[in-house]
């Protein structure tokens, strides 16, 4: 369902009885954004892991942590004040943080890693652990090896990777996360090898043009896409 009629349809159902996303009762005067926030809530009651009704969430925090309003540009803000900046990052952090006490929850964990890069490591490593262990899909696996790819952290891509795909069951995204984290840590062996690994793909019409992107990357890279051969 798309979300605009989603979030018109849960504005009208009674109160969930879950408390987790839900928005803790306050005596401030009820903002013109304030249904929205409860539907958009009561989406991610219900799926912790949509995208789309989290970012919209997340903007309707920034901007008040910000102290902007609805016509406002929290980003320009936040630019202008490295307090404001941090005080909405730390809004997202603490919303990312509840609602992945949905033991269902992935995309929060995500987020809440982005968010980690550069003050807690230890701690973004541990939260994208917890979300591909809960995403059996392996989508969660991998947007946290995007992430660790786009930050420069290739190795640890390639440990997280390791650890958790199953090429037989999981989303072959996963495969060319894992084969540029490979070719950008200098290990272009283990790129041929998770290549190899899409054989166990079931359908392998559908991935033939990944395959033949990811060998072409590798020859690329300067070596041949057949480990066999090495």
């Amino acid at each position: 369902m798309a979300l605009l009629p989603r979030l018109r349809q849960l504005m009208r159902r009674p109160p969930s009885a879950s408390k987790v996303g839900a928005r803790r009762p306050s005596t401030a005067p009820r903002r013109g954004d304030t249904l929205h926030e409860d539907a958009l809530r009561s989406v991610l009651s219900d799926d912790p892991n949509n995208e789309r009704a989290f970012s919209a969430l997340a903007e309707i925090v920034r901007r008040r942590a910000a102290g902007t309003g609805p016509d406002d540009d929290p980003l320009t803000a936040q630019l202008e004040d490295p307090e404001k900046q941090r005080a909405a990052d730390l809004a997202v952090w603490a919303l990312g943080e509840e609602l992945a006490g949905n033991p269902r929850a992935w995309y929060p964990l995500i987020e809440v890693a982005r968010l980690s890069v550069h003050d807690d490591r230890e701690g973004m490593l541990r939260r994208l652990t917890t979300a591909a262990e809960r995403d059996p899909a392996g989508t969660a696996l991998a947007a946290g090896l995007q992430l660790l790819r786009e930050v420069g952290l290739p190795v640890e891509a390639l440990s997280l990777g390791v650890g958790h795909w199953r090429p037989r069951e999981h989303d072959p995204e996963i495969a060319r996360q894992l084969v540029l984290a490979a070719i950008e840590a200098g290990r272009t062996f283990d790129a041929k090898q998770h290549l190899a690994a899409l054989d166990l793909y079931p359908n392998q019409k559908a991935i033939a043009p990944l395959q033949a992107e990811l060998a072409q990357r590798i020859a690329e890279a300067g070596v041949d896409a057949n480990p066999a051969e090495q």
